[in-house]
Protein backbone atom coordinates (compact mmCIF):
# COMPACT_ATOMS: atom_id res chain seq x y z
CA UNK A 1 0.00 0.00 0.00
CA UNK A 2 2.92 2.32 0.68
CA UNK A 3 4.04 2.18 -2.97
CA UNK A 4 0.49 2.81 -4.17
CA UNK A 5 0.18 5.84 -1.85
CA UNK A 6 3.47 7.24 -3.11
CA UNK A 7 2.45 6.86 -6.75
CA UNK A 8 -0.92 8.54 -6.17
CA UNK A 9 0.68 11.35 -4.16
CA UNK A 10 3.32 11.86 -6.87
CA UNK A 11 0.66 12.04 -9.59
CA UNK A 12 -1.42 14.52 -7.59
CA UNK A 13 1.59 16.74 -6.91
CA UNK A 14 2.58 16.67 -10.60
CA UNK A 15 -0.96 17.61 -11.67
CA UNK A 16 -1.02 20.46 -9.14
CA UNK A 17 2.43 21.63 -10.26
CA UNK A 18 1.36 21.68 -13.91
CA UNK A 19 -1.90 23.44 -13.01
CA UNK A 20 -0.15 26.15 -10.99
CA UNK A 21 2.42 26.58 -13.76
CA UNK A 22 -0.29 27.05 -16.40
CA UNK A 23 -2.20 29.50 -14.18
CA UNK A 24 1.00 31.44 -13.48
CA UNK A 25 1.95 31.71 -17.17
CA UNK A 26 -1.53 32.21 -18.69
CA UNK A 27 -3.86 33.37 -15.91
CA UNK A 28 -6.56 35.09 -18.00
CA UNK A 29 -6.67 32.43 -20.68
CA UNK A 30 -6.90 29.73 -17.97
CA UNK A 31 -9.81 31.48 -16.25
CA UNK A 32 -11.65 31.84 -19.58
CA UNK A 33 -11.05 28.18 -20.44
CA UNK A 34 -12.29 27.01 -17.04
CA UNK A 35 -15.38 29.22 -17.35
CA UNK A 36 -16.06 27.83 -20.83
CA UNK A 37 -15.72 24.19 -19.70
CA UNK A 38 -17.90 24.80 -16.64
CA UNK A 39 -20.52 26.49 -18.82
CA UNK A 40 -20.58 23.54 -21.22
CA UNK A 41 -20.76 21.10 -18.32
CA UNK A 42 -23.62 23.07 -16.77
CA UNK A 43 -25.53 23.01 -20.08
CA UNK A 44 -24.99 19.27 -20.42
CA UNK A 45 -26.12 18.57 -16.82
CA UNK A 46 -29.21 20.79 -17.19
CA UNK A 47 -30.24 19.02 -20.40
CA UNK A 48 -29.70 15.60 -18.79
CA UNK A 49 -31.80 16.64 -15.78
CA UNK A 50 -34.60 17.93 -18.05
CA UNK A 51 -34.67 14.76 -20.16
CA UNK A 52 -35.10 12.37 -17.20
CA UNK A 53 -34.97 13.75 -13.67
CA UNK A 54 -35.16 10.29 -12.07
CA UNK A 55 -32.14 8.93 -13.96
CA UNK A 56 -30.27 12.14 -13.20
CA UNK A 57 -30.96 11.70 -9.46
CA UNK A 58 -29.91 8.03 -9.62
CA UNK A 59 -26.70 9.12 -11.37
CA UNK A 60 -26.01 11.70 -8.67
CA UNK A 61 -26.50 9.12 -5.93
CA UNK A 62 -24.35 6.56 -7.77
CA UNK A 63 -21.48 9.04 -8.24
CA UNK A 64 -21.69 10.04 -4.58
CA UNK A 65 -21.76 6.47 -3.29
CA UNK A 66 -18.93 5.29 -5.57
CA UNK A 67 -16.82 8.31 -4.61
CA UNK A 68 -17.52 7.73 -0.94
CA UNK A 69 -16.59 4.04 -1.20
CA UNK A 70 -13.38 4.59 -3.17
CA UNK A 71 -12.08 7.55 -1.18
CA UNK A 72 -13.31 6.14 2.13
CA UNK A 73 -11.43 2.91 1.43
CA UNK A 74 -8.24 4.77 0.46
CA UNK A 75 -8.45 7.02 3.52
CA UNK A 76 -9.03 4.04 5.81
CA UNK A 77 -6.00 2.27 4.33
CA UNK A 78 -3.90 5.36 4.85
CA UNK A 79 -5.04 5.91 8.43
CA UNK A 80 -5.43 2.38 9.76
CA UNK A 81 -3.01 0.27 7.71
CA UNK A 82 0.23 0.83 9.58
CA UNK A 83 3.31 -1.27 9.40
CA UNK A 84 3.12 -4.33 11.61
CA UNK A 85 5.29 -3.89 14.66
CA UNK A 86 5.94 -7.57 15.15
CA UNK A 87 6.88 -10.84 13.50
CA UNK A 88 4.95 -14.05 14.04
CA UNK A 89 7.08 -16.91 15.42
CA UNK A 90 6.02 -20.56 15.26
CA UNK A 91 7.62 -23.06 17.57
CA UNK A 92 8.31 -26.75 16.96
CA UNK A 93 5.43 -27.68 19.28
CA UNK A 94 2.96 -25.68 17.18
CA UNK A 95 2.48 -22.65 19.40
CA UNK A 96 3.09 -19.13 18.16
CA UNK A 97 4.01 -15.71 19.45
CA UNK A 98 4.61 -12.27 18.05
CA UNK A 99 8.05 -10.75 18.57
CA UNK A 100 8.22 -6.96 18.54
CA UNK A 101 10.58 -5.43 15.94
CA UNK A 102 12.00 -3.14 18.63
CA UNK A 103 13.10 -6.21 20.60
CA UNK A 104 14.75 -7.63 17.50
CA UNK A 105 16.53 -4.33 16.98
CA UNK A 106 17.77 -4.20 20.59
CA UNK A 107 19.08 -7.74 20.50
CA UNK A 108 20.90 -7.22 17.19
CA UNK A 109 22.41 -3.97 18.45
CA UNK A 110 23.66 -5.60 21.62
CA UNK A 111 25.23 -8.60 19.85
CA UNK A 112 26.78 -6.67 16.96
CA UNK A 113 28.17 -3.97 19.26
CA UNK A 114 30.19 -6.74 20.96
CA UNK A 115 32.11 -7.39 17.73
CA UNK A 116 35.65 -6.06 17.50
CA UNK A 117 36.15 -2.84 15.54
CA UNK A 118 32.39 -2.13 15.45
CA UNK A 119 31.73 1.24 17.07
CA UNK A 120 27.98 1.54 16.65
CA UNK A 121 25.09 -0.36 15.05
CA UNK A 122 21.68 0.99 14.09
CA UNK A 123 19.37 -1.75 12.78
CA UNK A 124 16.17 -0.83 10.96
CA UNK A 125 13.78 -3.78 11.18
CA UNK A 126 10.62 -4.32 9.16
CA UNK A 127 8.32 -7.31 9.12
CA UNK A 128 7.37 -8.66 5.70
CA UNK A 129 5.03 -11.59 5.91
CA UNK A 130 6.76 -14.20 8.05
CA UNK A 131 10.23 -12.81 7.37
CA UNK A 132 12.27 -9.96 8.80
CA UNK A 133 13.93 -7.40 6.53
CA UNK A 134 16.94 -5.72 8.11
CA UNK A 135 18.97 -2.67 7.18
CA UNK A 136 22.11 -2.27 9.27
CA UNK A 137 23.91 1.05 9.60
CA UNK A 138 27.33 0.19 11.02
CA UNK A 139 30.12 2.53 12.06
CA UNK A 140 33.50 0.84 12.22
CA UNK A 141 37.09 1.64 12.99
CA UNK A 142 38.72 3.45 10.05
CA UNK A 143 41.32 0.78 9.36
CA UNK A 144 39.21 -2.37 8.92
CA UNK A 145 38.93 -4.69 5.95
CA UNK A 146 35.37 -3.89 4.79
CA UNK A 147 34.58 -7.13 2.87
CA UNK A 148 35.80 -9.30 5.75
CA UNK A 149 33.91 -7.26 8.39
CA UNK A 150 30.76 -7.23 6.23
CA UNK A 151 30.88 -11.03 5.91
CA UNK A 152 31.38 -11.31 9.68
CA UNK A 153 28.41 -8.99 10.38
CA UNK A 154 26.16 -10.83 7.88
CA UNK A 155 27.06 -14.23 9.38
CA UNK A 156 26.46 -12.98 12.93
CA UNK A 157 23.16 -11.36 11.96
CA UNK A 158 21.98 -14.51 10.20
CA UNK A 159 22.90 -16.63 13.24
CA UNK A 160 21.15 -14.28 15.69
CA UNK A 161 17.98 -13.95 13.60
CA UNK A 162 17.58 -17.49 12.29
CA UNK A 163 19.14 -19.71 14.95
CA UNK A 164 18.85 -17.77 18.21
CA UNK A 165 15.52 -16.03 17.60
CA UNK A 166 13.88 -18.58 15.29
CA UNK A 167 12.91 -16.00 12.66
CA UNK A 168 13.18 -16.11 8.89
CA UNK A 169 15.64 -13.56 7.52
CA UNK A 170 14.35 -11.76 4.44
CA UNK A 171 16.39 -8.99 2.88
CA UNK A 172 19.59 -7.88 4.64
CA UNK A 173 21.30 -4.61 3.68
CA UNK A 174 24.55 -3.64 5.40
CA UNK A 175 25.79 -0.06 5.16
CA UNK A 176 29.29 0.42 6.55
CA UNK A 177 30.62 3.84 7.53
CA UNK A 178 34.12 4.51 8.81
CA UNK A 179 34.60 6.48 11.98
CA UNK A 180 36.85 9.53 11.49
CA UNK A 181 40.57 9.02 12.04
CA UNK A 182 41.78 10.13 15.44
CA UNK A 183 44.67 12.61 14.97
CA UNK A 184 46.73 10.59 17.48
CA UNK A 185 46.57 7.53 15.17
CA UNK A 186 48.08 9.35 12.18
CA UNK A 187 51.49 9.91 13.87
Amino acid sequence: MNTFNRIIALLLWLILLIGVGVVAVLPLRTVRAVQSYLGEWETHLLSAAEIDATNFLVGQIAVGVVGLLIFGFLISLTVFAGRRQGVRIRTAQGSSAELDTTSISRRLTWHLDQMSEVISVVPLISARGGAVNIKLEIETAPDIDVPMKTDEVVAATREIIEQDMGLKLGKLDVHVRYAPFDPEWVQ
